[in-house]
């Protein structure tokens, strides 16, 4: 993809959730909410500080993020639905407890 995100803002890819419950229901299109997990598909290098250092995000591409229902900026690119936000947007990194365990 020929995107590349400015500052500290960080390119989405919604993840979809299971049209089915766990007890074999199944879910229709207009009854599914908006999913709040995605993955990070690009970022930006990170907003400067009032010295003009550059921070780094701690999110990378790949990520897969917990966000808030309403944050960020839908975009279409490419023909893929996206959405654009601010990392201070973004709600926690969701992983497997050993990579956990590694990030702290």
């Amino acid at each position: 993809m020929n995107f590349r995100p400015l500052g500290d803002r960080v390119l989405i890819k919604r993840v979809e959730e299971e049209s089915k419950t766990k007890g074999g229901i199944i879910i229709p299109d207009t009854a599914k909410e908006k999913p709040q997990e995605g993955e990070v598909v690009a970022v930006g290098p990170g907003a400067r500080d009032d010295q003009g250092k550059v921070n780094a995000l701690e999110v990378k591409p790949g990520d897969r993020i917990l966000f808030g229902k309403w944050s960020g900026t839908e975009v279409r690119l490419e023909g893929e639905d996206l959405i654009i936000m601010k990392e201070s947007d973004i709600l926690g990194i969701v992983g497997s407890g050993q990579s956990m365990q590694k990030a702290a």
